[in-house]
């Protein structure tokens, strides 16, 4: 049960995680869109930096001798007596198996010649504006996907 409750739980971490990483993007994609490429942004120029006040001399404490570690002797390690092992019984061989003969492929008859077809030329599609969407407060705005590279 417990580890079920810690699944559980790494799961709604990670999910909230995921949720909270995910809002970034949409704000990107938001000031894109609303900001015209036409004009760039203006950057508003840096201060000067102030002069730092000098830091104050600082007397450290010294350092406490660490005490040595006492080395430890260990007891001689036990010898392995020496077992005779009994011999490896001998692999039986596998017998020689006997296949049938593999049947003979057909020959596959050859496929005709696909004709030649033109097609006739494609209408022009007609361009068509739509309205523009209404803003209902409180609802996100869809987004628009950027224009194809050509």
């Amino acid at each position: 049960m417990a580890s079920a409750a810690s699944a559980l739980f790494a799961t709604a971490l990670v999910m909230a995680l995921m949720l909270a990483g995910s809002s970034t993007c949409h704000a990107a994609r938001f000031l894109a869109d609303s900001t015209s490429a036409d004009t760039p942004a203006t950057v508003p120029a840096v201060p000067a930096a102030a002069a730092l006040p000098p830091l104050p001399a600082v007397t450290v404490p010294p350092m406490p001798t660490v005490p040595a570690v006492p080395t430890a002797t260990l007891p001689p390690m036990p010898t392995v007596p020496n077992a005779a092992l009994p011999p490896m019984p001998a692999v039986p061989a596998v017998p020689k198996a006997t296949l049938p003969p593999i049947p003979a492929v057909p020959t596959v008859p050859a496929v005709p010649a696909v004709p030649k077809v033109t097609l006739p030329p494609m209408p022009a599609v007609p361009k068509v504006t739509l309205p523009p969407m209404p803003s209902i407060p409180g609802v996100p705005k869809p987004f628009l996907a950027p224009p194809p590279s050509a």
